[in-house]
């Protein structure tokens, strides 16, 4: 998910700085509509996202508040639940036994509208996606696929593509190089499809709710009140319509993290937590006092990014000595509270084969970050470090905000340099960190697919869409490369570390935590945990008196 993502977005931070706070008592509880409704039997949930989704189109969502509402309204090929990866839109899967070749056939679906699912949906959607002249910052994703990594840089065709419809039902699916986690890739967002009639007469038939919103999945988009709220309802042409038992999803759009906790202890939403708002910092002991306050692990990171083109981010000695001076565990304990953990490399420990890594250096190494800085220093003429100016940039949120204060108070007084913060508004700061106009910035990013190469590979070129940081480097492009086509597991694993330490000496990001995700919900609400790539699947969600 990516840094719009995060992916990674206040959500993101959020993720991981969850929060406590308020009591609620059984009259506050009767206020929410989100309860079954006498007589009719409608069961309703409430709930908040941050802001306003930036894009709810498959293609062009890169962040985790589009992509909480997409994975809702539309569904690929296969899909999560528990955790495990099943079939969704697909009945069957057949694998070739070089794990090149994958043959889905649909089963019996369709969309909103009333037309079937066909394979060439799909294809319509992957086609686009890999179409250069889309601008898909995700359609690396993709690039598994025999062909896509080349159409997509404009050194191949389309007719080349792995991507073959055999008949309305089955589509066969060409990789370049075996991909044991393909099956993960296909139940995210960019894999979902399209509907082909529709995208092709109306260019923008994402941009409003309404007839020209088709969709595939248990819900449906029926009203969207831009920077105001999004409704989903219960989608009667869902192939699995009968499982879903919410009827309606009311979602607010609330910036502010005291305000959602509020609304949660007032009765008016039931459920709060990454990807739906967060808990805010002040009112995490409290939640956790009353025995309510959720905590559950997370495949990902809280990190700056760092502009590598900046007058001062563009040395790797002072991207250094600014990664060392951070005091994560006092940062942890202080301020975000939610049992994470000190960020020293950018793979989480959940991910597998990365359980036992240590880190690349230490938290808080005042003396090893002040040796960095004179070397920077001294590369950039610089004989005075108060010479240096570093801007923080960050998304509205007031988690955010409490973070960057502590990491700003410690780069003042351990390095004698001037950091100053400056807070957009959501759309804005992506616009900015895609434009390289920072110094470094706030981001979070959880794992696509649980994967290590997941945090790894949108550094492979200054070029990818996820990137933000103007890094590269042609060791680790090709380490990364290397590891694509390893089929031994093992020797795989060892490939990607290898590019995780080039990084960490490169320092494009300076790592702060690894996520944990807080939530609390009604006594009512059932079924509704995010996974560990903070997925909440609202199929699954019911509402019991």
């Amino acid at each position: 998910m990516k840094k719009k993502n995060f992916l990674l977005l206040t959500l993101l931070l959020a993720l991981s700085v969850v929060l406590a706070a308020c009591n609620f008592g059984g009259e506050e509880e009767d206020k929410s509509a989100s309860k079954e409704k006498d007589g009719e039997g409608s069961k309703e949930i409430n709930l908040v996202i941050a802001s306003e989704p930036p894009s709810l189109h498959p293609g062009l969502a890169t962040d985790s508040t589009s992509g909480v509402i997409l994975q809702n309204v539309f569904e690929g090929l296969t899909t999560r639940k528990d955790g495990e990866i099943q079939n969704a839109a697909a009945e069957d899967v057949k694998i070739s036994d070089d794990q090149l070749t994958y043959t889905f056939t649909l089963r019996d679906s369709k969309w909103s509208n009333g037309d079937a699912v066909t394979a060439s949906d799909f294809e319509y959607a992957w086609k686009w996606a890999l179409n250069p002249a889309n601008a898909s910052e995700y359609a690396s994703i993709l690039y598994p696929i025999k062909g896509a990594q080349a159409y997509n840089l404009g050194e191949g065709s389309e007719e080349d593509l792995g991507i073959k419809v055999v008949d309305e039902k089955t589509l066969e699916v060409t990789l370049e190089n075996p991909t044991p986690y393909f099956l993960e890739l296909t139940a995210f967002k960019t894999y979902f499809p399209i509907h082909k009639a529709t995208a092709e007469a109306n260019d923008t038939w994402y941009a409003e709710a309404g007839e020209t919103y088709v969709t595939n999945g248990p819900f449906k988009l029926t009203d969207w009140q831009h920077g105001g709220s999004v409704t989903l309802e219960k989608s009667e042409n869902y192939w699995d319509a009968k499982n879903v038992a919410l009827n309606k999803v009311n979602i607010s759009m609330v910036e502010s993290e005291t305000t959602t906790v509020t609304m949660f202890d007032a009765g008016e939403i039931d459920f709060l937590g990454a990807p739906f708002g967060t808990v805010a910092l002040d009112a995490i002991d409290r939640y956790n006092e009353e025995g309510i306050l959720n905590i559950e692990p997370y495949s990902a990171i809280y990190w700056y990014k760092f502009n590598t083109t900046g007058e001062f981010t563009s040395n790797v000695n002072i991207r250094k000595a600014l990664t060392l001076a951070v005091d994560r565990q006092g940062l942890i304990e202080n301020i975000t509270k939610g049992e994470q953990t000190p960020a020293l490399g950018m793979v989480p420990n959940a991910v597998e084969g990365f359980e036992d890594a240590t880190g690349y250096f230490e938290d808080n190494d005042i003396e090893g970050a002040k040796a960095a800085l004179e070397a920077g220093m001294k590369e950039l003429g610089i004989s005075d470090p108060s010479e240096i100016e570093i801007g923080i940039s960050i998304n509205t949120s007031e988690a955010h905000s409490a973070i960057a204060q502590h990491i700003q108070e410690s780069w003042v007084k351990n390095l004698g340099i001037n950091v100053t913060i400056d807070n957009s508004e959501w759309q804005v700061f992506l616009d900015k960190l895609t434009a390289l106009d920072f110094d470094t910035a706030r981001m979070g990013w959880i794992a696509d697919y649980n994967d290590a190469y997941s945090f790894l590979e949108q550094f492979d070129s200054a070029e990818n869409g996820n990137n933000d940081t103007g890094w590269e480097n042609a060791e680790y492009a090709s380490l990364l490369q290397q590891s694509a086509k390893e089929t031994d597991p093992a020797k795989r694993i060892e490939l990607l570390k290898q590019a995780e330490k080039i990084a960490m000496t490169e320092f494009p990001v300076a790592p702060i935590y690894y996520y944990t995700n807080l939530s609390v919900k009604k006594d009512y609400v059932e079924n509704m945990a995010p996974d560990q790539l903070g997925n909440v699947y609202l199929k699954y969600v019911d509402i019991k008196k």
